[in-house]
């Protein structure tokens, strides 16, 4: 696997709804799975296997403290991520709005290039 590959393994970590509730929940203080299921009213399951992903791929961590565990995100560079996809995301909120090719390709300004089949497709 060379480093592209890597990288978006990474941000796949950021690229699905809950996880991303989860990670805002713990943006400000770390939690436990209960805490943060309460939170963003999901299921124990769900979430524990959403934060063995973002564990897994070093986004967050957790510590044991007697019987419960607590989750946070791994530094303030995770933080001021979170914060610059805030950013970034209010200067074209609604261009990624009105995108209707999310799913498959990334919007470019004079075409759209296929990250699923690697090849330029015409708008």
């Amino acid at each position: 696997m060379d480093y592209l590959d890597i990288k978006v393994k990474f941000l796949k970590g950021f690229a699905d709804r809950t996880r991303l509730e989860i990670l805002e929940s713990i943006q400000i203080e770390e939690k436990t799975v209960l805490q943060i299921v309460g939170e963003i009213k999901g299921n124990q399951s769900n979430v524990s296997q959403h934060l063995a992903c973002l564990k897994g791929c070093g986004i967050v961590t957790a510590r044991q403290e007697g019987k419960f565990v607590y989750y946070s995100l791994r530094d303030e560079q995770v933080k001021s991520l979170l914060t610059m996809f805030d950013t970034v995301l209010g200067d074209v909120v609604q261009q990624v709005a009105a995108c209707d090719k999310n799913d498959q390709c990334l919007c470019g300004k004079s075409e759209l290039k296929c990250l699923t089949k690697r090849k330029k497709i015409s708008p």
